[in-house]
């Protein structure tokens, strides 16, 4: 009786092709990752900087942009701020 071969050599060389195609994938999507352009939105300004908003506030005390500054109120005793948002733009009534 005679020895049968475990592996065809042709189908060998197929799977070697195939795990060398799936690493050079995976190589080029990691290079591509690290080198490729940053996609990142510049940082939003913050509601007392941006002179597009008139009013803004954190739910526990509310600031105004006056012509000499801006004037805030004051907050509560048991007031939890939240996140400061704008709460009217300058052309807003």
């Amino acid at each position: 009786m005679s020895a049968l071969p475990l592996t065809d050599p042709q189908t060998t060389r197929r799977d070697k092709r195939i795990v060398w195609g799936i690493v050079g994938l995976i190589a080029a999507t990691v290079l591509i990752g690290t080198f490729g352009p940053a996609r990142t939105k510049p940082p939003a300004l913050a509601p007392a900087e941006d002179p597009a908003c008139a009013e803004w506030g954190d739910g526990c005390k509310v600031c105004r942009r006056l012509e000499s500054g801006f004037a805030c109120s004051l907050p509560g005793i048991a007031c939890t701020p939240g996140a400061m948002a704008c709460l009217r733009g300058t052309g807003e009534p």
